[in-house]
């Protein structure tokens, strides 16, 4: 039901609701700019390569995370919208989020098996580990869509769709990121481990420059994934702080808030695509340097049987 009220104690709320709102937008166009930045890439890496796991995980990434934008926007503009539709949005924007993490830590889960040479005792631990994320992920999102309330307010003539959770739900969301964070160390760990064992592998060989640079772009780009997204766990564990939830009104929670949506929000639909757009870049620039190389060759070895030929004569 719609509520009405021109209480000048809601300002606090009215004000609190715009600041929301600015940091929902801006993080939510800057996941359509980084599509738009990368979409020549996408076209040419993705769209033109063949189909495979990784090419159905980055679609679905990429074009979820667009979805996700649009929703984040309408649900902060200030139009008119129904208690349902304020729900829908809630529950549409949750369950894209729990998704999308899940295949983030498939396409991990994956990255690691191969760099530990498809490993079954490597792939043994991830996967127990994985379950356990992605349970605990799909049980904390039901719990979540099914214990709220949305609702429709008009307070002093601005429009605000409005999600209240019921029992230990934000509780439960905290319980959820700090088993995520481990996750994330685990993958870090194992990363960065198995990197510097090859490093030290390869370190006295020649021709180990082209796996050495496979595995730093794999390295890197698994450290800046990790380093977005701790910034974003430390804040919503830190909610759990009565200093800081306390006051959901006040506008340094809402800022407190809104750099935690831009963290995760980058984390998720930006450079979470980037995990597979970096290696079918580095890919496709490897297959053209060989290519290049092997033409040299063949033009040399021409040009050496010609002048021997010649001198022959």
């Amino acid at each position: 039901m719609t509520l009405l009220s021109n209480d000048p104690s809601r300002w606090p709320s009215i004000n609190a609701s715009h600041i929301s709102s600015y940091f929902a937008v801006a993080s939510s166009v800057g996941v359509v700019y980084d599509w738009a930045l990368t979409f020549g890439q996408e076209v040419e890496l993705i769209w033109r390569q063949r189909w495979s796991l990784m090419t159905f995980l980055y679609l679905s990434i990429r074009y979820f995370g667009i979805i996700h934008a649009v929703i984040n926007i309408l649900m902060n503009l200030p139009i008119l919208v129904t208690d349902t539709s304020c729900q829908i949005m809630f529950v549409a924007l949750y369950w894209i989020g729990a998704v999308v993490i899940t295949m983030l830590e498939v396409i991990v889960v994956t990255r690691l098996h191969a760099m530990y040479q498809r490993s079954r005792k490597v792939l043994i631990i991830l996967i127990v580990a994985f379950l356990a994320v992605a349970v605990t992920n799909i049980v904390v999102a039901a719990i979540t869509t099914k214990h709220h309330s949305g609702e429709e307010l008009i307070l002093s003539g601005t429009y605000r769709c409005v999600v209240e959770f019921e029992g230990d739900v934000v509780l439960l969301g905290s319980i959820y990121w700090i088993l995520g964070t481990a996750w994330e160390v685990l993958t870090l760990c194992l990363a960065v481990r198995i990197a510097v064992k090859h490093f030290r592998e390869l370190q006295r060989q020649s021709a180990g420059r082209i796996v050495r640079d496979c595995f730093t772009v794999l390295l890197k780009t698994h450290v800046g994934y990790f380093v977005s997204m701790l910034p974003a766990a430390c804040l919503k564990i830190g909610y759990m702080s009565p200093m800081i939830s306390s006051d959901k009104h006040s506008p340094e929670t809402q800022i407190y808030l809104g750099f935690l949506q831009i963290f995760t929000l980058a984390q998720m639909f930006v450079l979470g695509p980037r995990l597979i757009l970096s290696v079918r870049e580095y890919h496709t620039r490897f297959m053209a340097d060989l290519n290049a190389s092997a033409s040299m060759t063949s033009i040399a070895f021409r040009e050496h049987v010609h002048v021997s030929t010649g001198g022959g004569v």
